[in-house]
Protein backbone atom coordinates (compact mmCIF):
# COMPACT_ATOMS: atom_id res chain seq x y z
CA UNK A 1 0.00 0.00 0.00
CA UNK A 2 1.20 3.91 -1.13
CA UNK A 3 1.43 6.73 1.55
CA UNK A 4 0.93 10.22 -0.40
CA UNK A 5 4.62 11.82 0.92
CA UNK A 6 5.08 15.63 1.11
CA UNK A 7 8.18 17.10 2.44
CA UNK A 8 8.05 21.14 3.26
CA UNK A 9 11.32 23.25 4.26
CA UNK A 10 9.98 25.82 7.21
CA UNK A 11 11.88 28.61 9.15
CA UNK A 12 11.23 27.94 12.79
CA UNK A 13 10.74 23.92 13.36
CA UNK A 14 9.32 24.24 17.01
CA UNK A 15 6.85 26.74 15.17
CA UNK A 16 6.17 24.07 12.90
CA UNK A 17 6.08 21.05 14.79
CA UNK A 18 3.61 23.41 17.28
CA UNK A 19 1.20 24.30 14.28
CA UNK A 20 1.30 20.93 12.36
CA UNK A 21 0.71 19.01 15.86
CA UNK A 22 -2.18 20.34 16.66
CA UNK A 23 -3.13 20.54 13.08
CA UNK A 24 -2.71 16.83 12.95
CA UNK A 25 -4.15 16.13 16.70
CA UNK A 26 -0.86 13.93 16.93
CA UNK A 27 2.83 14.52 17.61
CA UNK A 28 5.34 13.89 15.01
CA UNK A 29 6.69 10.22 15.49
CA UNK A 30 10.50 11.50 14.61
CA UNK A 31 12.00 14.90 16.14
CA UNK A 32 15.67 16.21 15.18
CA UNK A 33 17.16 19.48 15.16
CA UNK A 34 16.47 20.06 12.21
CA UNK A 35 13.52 17.63 10.82
CA UNK A 36 10.33 16.04 12.36
CA UNK A 37 8.10 13.77 10.51
CA UNK A 38 4.49 12.07 11.29
CA UNK A 39 3.08 9.04 9.82
CA UNK A 40 -0.39 9.88 9.49
CA UNK A 41 -2.81 6.67 8.75
CA UNK A 42 -6.20 9.00 8.18
CA UNK A 43 -5.08 10.37 5.92
CA UNK A 44 -2.15 7.67 4.74
CA UNK A 45 0.38 10.60 4.81
CA UNK A 46 4.23 11.08 5.54
CA UNK A 47 4.36 14.38 6.05
CA UNK A 48 8.10 15.89 6.84
CA UNK A 49 9.42 18.96 7.46
CA UNK A 50 13.06 20.17 7.47
CA UNK A 51 15.07 23.42 8.40
CA UNK A 52 18.10 22.62 5.96
CA UNK A 53 16.46 23.71 2.69
CA UNK A 54 15.98 26.74 0.79
CA UNK A 55 12.86 28.93 0.27
CA UNK A 56 10.38 27.71 3.23
CA UNK A 57 7.26 26.02 0.99
CA UNK A 58 7.27 22.29 -0.85
CA UNK A 59 10.11 20.80 -0.90
CA UNK A 60 8.86 17.74 -2.76
CA UNK A 61 6.01 14.92 -3.18
CA UNK A 62 6.39 11.81 -3.73
CA UNK A 63 5.04 8.04 -2.57
CA UNK A 64 6.20 5.83 -0.08
CA UNK A 65 6.00 1.81 -0.37
CA UNK A 66 5.62 -0.71 1.92
CA UNK A 67 7.71 -3.12 -0.27
CA UNK A 68 10.29 -3.24 -3.27
CA UNK A 69 7.73 -4.53 -5.39
CA UNK A 70 5.38 -1.35 -5.33
CA UNK A 71 8.56 0.07 -5.53
CA UNK A 72 9.60 -1.44 -9.03
CA UNK A 73 5.88 -0.87 -10.58
CA UNK A 74 6.34 2.96 -9.81
CA UNK A 75 9.69 2.71 -11.81
CA UNK A 76 7.87 1.06 -14.42
CA UNK A 77 4.92 3.37 -14.94
CA UNK A 78 7.47 6.42 -14.63
CA UNK A 79 9.60 4.75 -17.49
CA UNK A 80 6.59 3.99 -19.33
CA UNK A 81 5.57 7.78 -19.20
CA UNK A 82 8.90 8.79 -20.64
CA UNK A 83 9.49 10.51 -17.33
CA UNK A 84 13.09 11.68 -16.64
CA UNK A 85 13.90 9.31 -14.37
CA UNK A 86 16.84 9.49 -11.57
CA UNK A 87 17.82 6.23 -9.75
CA UNK A 88 19.11 6.52 -6.53
CA UNK A 89 19.13 2.77 -5.77
CA UNK A 90 20.05 2.25 -1.80
CA UNK A 91 21.12 5.44 -0.30
CA UNK A 92 20.50 7.59 3.21
CA UNK A 93 18.98 10.47 4.01
CA UNK A 94 16.31 11.68 6.28
CA UNK A 95 17.21 9.99 9.35
CA UNK A 96 16.75 6.89 7.37
CA UNK A 97 17.76 4.10 4.84
CA UNK A 98 15.43 3.42 1.83
CA UNK A 99 15.56 2.42 -1.94
CA UNK A 100 14.14 5.47 -3.89
CA UNK A 101 14.01 7.35 -7.47
CA UNK A 102 12.84 10.62 -9.03
CA UNK A 103 11.13 11.80 -11.83
CA UNK A 104 9.93 15.41 -11.99
CA UNK A 105 7.01 16.66 -13.49
CA UNK A 106 6.52 18.96 -16.51
CA UNK A 107 6.47 22.06 -14.10
CA UNK A 108 9.03 21.26 -12.63
CA UNK A 109 8.42 19.30 -9.31
CA UNK A 110 10.42 16.92 -8.09
CA UNK A 111 7.94 13.81 -6.76
CA UNK A 112 10.05 10.82 -4.66
CA UNK A 113 9.57 7.18 -4.59
CA UNK A 114 11.26 5.39 -2.10
CA UNK A 115 11.14 2.38 0.03
CA UNK A 116 12.03 2.60 3.13
CA UNK A 117 14.29 -0.23 4.98
CA UNK A 118 15.59 1.42 8.66
CA UNK A 119 16.03 4.36 10.06
CA UNK A 120 19.39 5.54 11.29
CA UNK A 121 20.66 8.41 13.72
CA UNK A 122 22.14 10.52 11.11
CA UNK A 123 20.53 12.64 8.56
CA UNK A 124 22.38 11.11 6.16
CA UNK A 125 25.63 8.78 6.43
CA UNK A 126 28.65 9.52 4.41
CA UNK A 127 28.47 8.15 1.15
CA UNK A 128 30.29 5.46 0.13
CA UNK A 129 30.20 5.95 -3.43
CA UNK A 130 32.84 4.24 -6.30
CA UNK A 131 31.65 7.16 -8.12
CA UNK A 132 33.85 10.23 -7.19
CA UNK A 133 32.53 10.12 -3.23
CA UNK A 134 28.80 11.49 -4.67
CA UNK A 135 25.24 9.95 -3.28
CA UNK A 136 24.33 10.26 -6.82
CA UNK A 137 25.42 7.51 -8.81
CA UNK A 138 23.68 8.66 -12.10
CA UNK A 139 24.05 11.33 -14.38
CA UNK A 140 21.66 10.94 -16.53
CA UNK A 141 19.35 13.05 -19.21
CA UNK A 142 17.17 13.62 -15.34
CA UNK A 143 15.86 17.15 -15.10
CA UNK A 144 17.74 19.13 -12.69
CA UNK A 145 15.33 18.80 -9.77
CA UNK A 146 15.86 15.20 -10.05
CA UNK A 147 19.43 16.15 -9.95
CA UNK A 148 19.25 18.18 -7.25
CA UNK A 149 17.39 15.47 -5.44
CA UNK A 150 19.98 13.34 -5.58
CA UNK A 151 22.38 15.30 -3.82
CA UNK A 152 20.17 17.19 -1.78
CA UNK A 153 21.34 16.01 1.77
CA UNK A 154 25.36 16.18 1.37
CA UNK A 155 26.79 18.10 3.77
CA UNK A 156 26.61 22.24 2.60
CA UNK A 157 24.00 21.94 -0.40
CA UNK A 158 21.26 24.33 -0.33
CA UNK A 159 18.45 23.20 -1.91
CA UNK A 160 15.99 24.97 -3.68
CA UNK A 161 13.11 22.25 -4.60
CA UNK A 162 13.98 18.41 -4.00
CA UNK A 163 14.89 16.70 -1.24
CA UNK A 164 14.07 13.44 1.42
CA UNK A 165 11.49 11.01 2.33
Amino acid sequence: MKRFHVHLHVRDLQQSIAFYSRLFDAAPVRVERDYAKWMLDDPRLNFAISTGGGTPGVDHLGFQVDDASELGELKARARAADMALLDEGATTCCYARSEKHWVTDPQGIAWEHFHTLADIPVFREAPASAHGGSARCADTAASAAAREAAACCTPGHTHTRACCG
